[in-house]
């Protein structure tokens, strides 16, 4: 049996996903909407999807599973948009930053009978460098042996539970079952706060006195600084609807931050090259240890991954998720 998996959103992830999935064209047809038409051939011509469907209502219509790969200030408006065109049995997952608004919008918005499940990606280590950004930076295994968060709402079918983790193993990463609090809270720390930080760079310099002569000599620690901001792409106004959404997340990092900075500050001002030097090798010693862990996802923390709900050949099994066996 054949499943339907609607791709809306054919930037890195969406198309990634895409491209991940193409081997297994025998079980998964993959359908592509972007509301940029252009995008969508693109991932066509690439063969990240199989076919595209211009109107959303259509693309979603016949889904199996909906993966909204999508900026969260268009997420809400999609849900909307799609809710009433899924199919019963049919699962929406998205790939935002922001899991616990995602969850309470489809517990609103999405009809009894269909189900939400988020999922957060994490890259494969051999990207983490790449400039490249939108539809040209998707790779087949842009999730390889990375992990996977997926976020269950409570009360969630474990067919679809297993339908997430089946689909995070096709893609060839590890499955990693999180709280949406949670999630949020690493991914503010990680994902929004170096892109802040980025932009908090690029105000303090550009357009200042002295910004005419700086910008010809800015090198690579100016450019490797202010990269964040540039990842995202044509949709900048994403991240401060995604940091609003994380507003009490990012306040207590925002407020670790300047600390940070207002203690090296004071180093510098004191003239306390002791202090300033512990400061910056303890940091570069953290990032050491990051990196080398990141690269080989070797944590030595001892976790285990979190068991699944048995629900054996979800693939074959989805279309019967939620309803009642049949009686003799």
């Amino acid at each position: 049996m054949t499943i339907q998996i609607t791709i809306l959103g054919l930037g890195q992830i969406g198309a990634s996903f895409g491209l991940a999935l193409q081997t297994k064209q025998e079980s998964i047809k993959r359908v592509g909407h972007d509301k940029e038409l252009s995008i969508a051939r693109q991932a066509e011509k690439i063969k990240a999807i199989d076919r595209v469907e211009a109107n959303l209502h259509k693309a979603v219509r016949e889904a199996d599973v909906a993966l909204l790969c999508l900026p969260v200030g268009q997420l809400k408006e999609t849900m909307q948009l799609i809710a009433e065109d899924l199919k019963e049995g049919a699962v929406v997952m998205d790939t935002g930053p922001a899991k616990e608004i995602a969850s309470a919008w489809a517990e609103e918005l999405l009809p009894a009978g269909r189900y939400y499940i988020g999922l957060t990606p994490v890259l494969n280590p051999r990207y983490l460098h790449a400039t490249e950004s939108g539809i040209e930076a998707a790779h087949p295994d842009l999730f390889q042996g990375g992990l996977m968060a997926i976020v269950t709402p409570h009360q969630t079918e474990s067919a679809a539970i297993k339908l997430a983790a089946d689909l995070t193993r096709l893609v060839g990463a590890n499955p990693l079952f999180a709280d949406p609090i949670e999630i949020d809270g690493l991914m503010s720390a990680t994902h929004l706060l170096p892109q802040l930080m980025s932009a908090a760079l690029l105000d303090a310099t550009i357009d200042q006195p002295g910004w005419r002569e700086a910008r010809k000599v800015a090198g690579r620690a100016y450019a490797e600084a202010s990269a964040p901001i540039a990842h995202l792409a044509n949709e900048p106004e994403s991240l401060g609807v995604a940091s609003i959404l994380n507003r009490e997340n990012l306040l207590r990092l925002l407020d670790s931050a300047i600390a940070s900075l207002t203690a090296i500050r004071s180093d510098i001002d004191a003239k306390d090259e002791k202090a300033l030097s512990e400061c910056l090798v303890r940091a570069r010693e953290g990032r050491a240890i990051w990196w080398a862990e990141r690269q080989t996802g070797n944590w030595g923390d001892g976790a285990e991954e979190a068991p699944i709900p048995e629900t054996p050949g979800v693939f074959g099994r989805m279309f019967g998720m939620g309803k009642k066996p049949k009686t003799k």
